[in-house]
């Protein structure tokens, strides 16, 4: 523990925070060899996580981390022993700047090339960053990035290559979004991958929906037509429904277009208006049903389900827009003034469409997982990144589990010098139970300035790690991951092996 003083409101220092916010710019190869505990023997597999990593290019910061380029954290777990790869992708726009030593790209959320708003401006040029999740699918490791087209990386050695467009089904820049969902064979059919993408343009949204099967072929596409501006990030489904909640939102888009501001800088949130949320019916798609509820904002759902006559959805939802200060750098923020996102349920009567919603936790807390065997289906249990302390805004150093039924829940606490990411369920093999199984979370130590990988029984978070897993080296903060039971080893490089990534 360091030595010197957390404020009695606070159960952190923003500096041990801001240590996890430094670029990584080495690529390593190694076996992990320093363990805490044992790795549970049933638990196999790959855990892939999209972390935005390049938080500079040769000194000159982005503005903000979901401008950074992606890079790949893989953690490879079998016969209790673990091994931890990463790289970038290597996308054009990475390989340019890269190459340049510059930054030659405007960003999403702020980031600007050099030169003024004068050499920012009518610069619209999106360069495909590649940095919010990761998915292997029908043979496919796939790096999505929300605004583009996903990026085909090879799942053993992590090497990009190339764009992919899945037989032809979508173009490069076509929109493809980075939190698809995985239906567990339901249906009467095999599994399927879920996704959308959306292109706005400002009067209207076009909303796109795909659905794949085991062998990543697009086997169904259909087109909507939203009006207004939309931004979605998330979505989540039934066994009928494609579910969206449209943020009363607008943009005006000339700072951007001027130089000034990017794009994510130029939303404001309309307090005002109700948000929409939207049934798409997924065996008839001309069957549309809009709702409409008090504003918020909802980036990330956990689970939806059908519940007789009504359908269920349980989201993070801030109840104001976490906009974005052009004027600080990301490391400076006031974890106090930023608005605070908790978990929500909202009960959608389809006859009548009438929506009832309640907050279900005080908590701040974010990244919501079920057991994806839950899917579309009544779920008993959700697990998120959460504050540490009960009330208030604050980093991420706690996972929650919660019954969103009864408000059953336990916590598990990495402060004060450690911050948390996303929770990734693995469920045990042969488990019955819905939390029988294993939490993953990546971890970022700020006392040692590296990261680990921390396992937790989903049964009994508060029991502690079952294992902690060591790396030699800080990993920045991470968006989304998922695991698969599929393994890939490589030969073993010297311990710490490492190169810098150009």
């Amino acid at each position: 523990m360091q030595t010197s003083q957390m404020s009695s409101a606070r159960p952190y220092r923003l500096e041990d925070w801001q240590g996890g916010n430094q670029a990584l710019k080495e690529e390593f190869d190694y076996p992990i060899t320093e363990i805490d505990g044992e790795i549970p023997v049933g638990l196999q597999g790959t855990l892939f996580r999209n972390i935005p990593a390049m938080l500079d290019v040769n000194g000159q910061e982005v503005h903000h981390p979901f401008d950074a380029d992606g890079m790949i954290g893989k953690i490879t777990l079998a016969n209790q022993q673990a091994y931890f790869q990463n790289r970038y992708v290597r996308t054009p726009g990475y390989c340019e700047e890269q190459a340049q030593g510059k930054i030659t790209y405007r960003g999403v959320f702020g980031t600007e090339k050099s030169g003024g708003w004068w050499d920012n401006a009518f610069d619209l040029r999106l360069k495909n960053v590649a940095n919010t999740n990761v998915y292997y699918w029908g043979g496919k490791l796939l790096a999505l990035w929300e605004a583009s087209h996903p990026f085909r990386l090879d799942p053993e050695t992590l090497a990009t290559l190339g764009p992919e467009t899945l037989d032809g089904a979508i173009a490069e820049g076509t929109p493809f979004a980075a939190h698809p969902l995985i239906e567990p064979g339901q249906n009467g059919r095999g599994p399927r991958y879920v996704t959308f993408g959306i292109q706005t343009f400002g009067v209207i949204t076009k909303l796109r929906i795909y659905e794949l099967n085991a062998a990543a072929q697009v086997v169904k596409h259909h087109d909507h037509w939203l009006p207004g501006f939309a931004f979605m990030h998330d979505f989540t489904i039934t066994p009928h429904y494609c579910i969206f909640f449209q943020n009363p939102v607008s943009l005006n888009p000339l700072p951007y277009l001027l130089g000034r501001r990017g794009p994510a800088e130029c939303m404001t949130f309309q307090k005002q208006e109700q948000t929409k949320i939207w049934l798409i019916s997924r065996h008839d798609p001309q069957q549309v049903q809009k709702v409409e509820t008090p504003s918020g904002f909802v980036f990330h759902h956990a689970n939806a389900f059908e519940d007789g006559g009504e359908v269920v959805i349980d989201s993070v939802a801030y109840r104001d827009f976490p906009s974005i200060n052009h004027q600080l750098s990301f490391k400076e923020v006031d974890f106090d003034e930023v608005p605070a996102s908790q978990l929500w349920r909202y009960r959608i009567n389809l006859k009548t469409g009438v929506v009832n919603r309640q907050q279900l936790e005080n908590r701040a807390c974010d990244f919501p997982y079920v057991n994806p065997a839950r899917l579309g289906q009544q779920h008993r249990w959700i697990y998120l990144a959460a504050t540490r302390q009960p009330t208030g805004n604050a980093p991420n150093q706690a996972i929650l589990k919660i019954n969103p039924d009864t408000q059953a829940q336990q916590v598990w606490s990495a402060a004060p010098t450690d911050f948390v990411g996303e929770p990734v369920f693995v469920a045990r093999p042969g488990a019955k139970r819905e939390d029988d199984g294993w939490l993953l979370v990546v971890v970022y130590d700020a006392d040692r300035d590296r990261s680990k990988l921390v396992i937790l029984a989903a049964r009994d978070l508060e029991a502690g790690p079952v294992a902690t897993l060591y790396l030699k080296h800080h990993l920045p903060y991470g968006l989304h991951g998922s695991f698969t039971p599929e393994v890939w080893l490589t030969p073993t490089a010297p311990a710490g092996a490492a190169h810098h990534a150009v």
